[in-house]
């Protein structure tokens, strides 16, 4: 089974442990998500099997889509409803709509973010909960991130008020270290209290999988399952000739004259990705576009699929 799942995640089950049953219901050996979701959170997690283990780094990409809920006035240790309680502060009674919306404008656009220390970020070879776990705290590197929108949905006042709110942006970003700096600005802090994932790319929650439904039947897993090349739809594709498909398979890179000519000319652009396929339409491999020059244009495999 090569293909990709948008499986719902529910809430109060690791990622991990979604690609593991996900993996043992269909009975699959190489399996693996495209980007974390936390226990406490929800929504679409997409679970990559068989040879789509190799384009998980290119799902990554992806923007991704959330809705979410912060309270005011509370700060915990995760920055989310997970964590212990370590500060709480009155709300200012001026906190409105206008003001949230003007703070919210300072996070959009690109940013830079401090990784919270409940995180899987790598620090001297550890992941950083393994030491924050044992009441270690480290200085982290600041990381550059990007917030595509983030908009107001409702604020509901009371001793620590609600904002809802929704979010698009790129990977990388933690929510709750977003809802925990808006709160520092708004002078009272905040902690993430709810968090569902909507989407990642053109992957939505409508379209999603639930885990309780593929367990009580496995058959959907074949039913919801997204090729490799339907994936990569957004990419632009080449049809190589026959004599050339053994170079590919084995890493090798080919030319423009390796390419048949009844389709249109893929866009010249450094460094791009492109499906490779064969006559009969089968994907062969992801290829990186190098240019020399506009007639010498040479294309070499980052991924080889084989026998999908």
């Amino acid at each position: 089974m090569n293909g990709v799942l948008n499986i719902f995640k529910p809430k109060g089950i690791s990622s991990f442990k979604v690609v593991k049953e996900v993996r043992n219901i269909l009975g699959v050996n190489k399996a693996g998500h495209t980007g974390t979701l936390d226990p406490s959170a929800s929504g679409v997690l997409l679970v990559c099997l068989g040879q789509a283990t190799k384009i998980v780094k290119f799902i990554t990409e992806l923007k991704k889509h959330y809705i979410g809920e912060m309270i005011l006035g509370i700060s915990t240790t995760t920055q989310d409803s997970e964590g212990e309680i370590i500060q709480r502060k009155k709300v200012n009674t001026y906190i409105d709509e206008k003001i949230i919306n003007s703070v919210f404008q300072k996070y959009k656009g690109t940013i830079s973010q401090i990784p919270p220390m409940f995180s899987s970020v790598h620090y001297k070879g550890k992941r950083l909960y393994h030491l924050a776990r044992k009441g270690i705290e480290v200085k982290r590197n600041p990381r550059k991130i990007k917030i595509y929108q983030l908009n107001l949905i409702n604020f509901v006042k009371r001793k620590n008020p609600i904002i809802k709110f929704e979010v698009e942006c790129s990977k990388g970003t933690y929510i709750r270290t977003l809802c925990n700096d808006i709160g520092n600005e708004l002078g009272c802090g905040a902690y993430l209290s709810n968090l569902v994932r909507k989407g990642i790319g053109n992957f939505n929650i409508e379209n999603s999988l639930k885990l309780e439904d593929l367990k009580k039947n496995p058959t959907l897993g074949e039913k919801y399952l997204i090729s490799i090349d339907s994936v990569l739809k957004d990419l632009e594709r080449i049809t190589i000739k026959a004599e050339e498909i053994k170079t590919i398979m084995n890493g090798g890179i080919i030319s423009k004259r390796q390419i048949i000519k009844n389709q249109e000319e893929p866009t010249i652009k450094e460094s791009k990705l492109i499906k490779i396929l064969d006559a009969q339409g089968n994907l062969l491999a992801i290829g990186l576009q190098i240019i020399k020059n506009r007639e010498d244009i040479i294309i070499k495999p980052v991924r080889i699929f084989k026998n999908l």
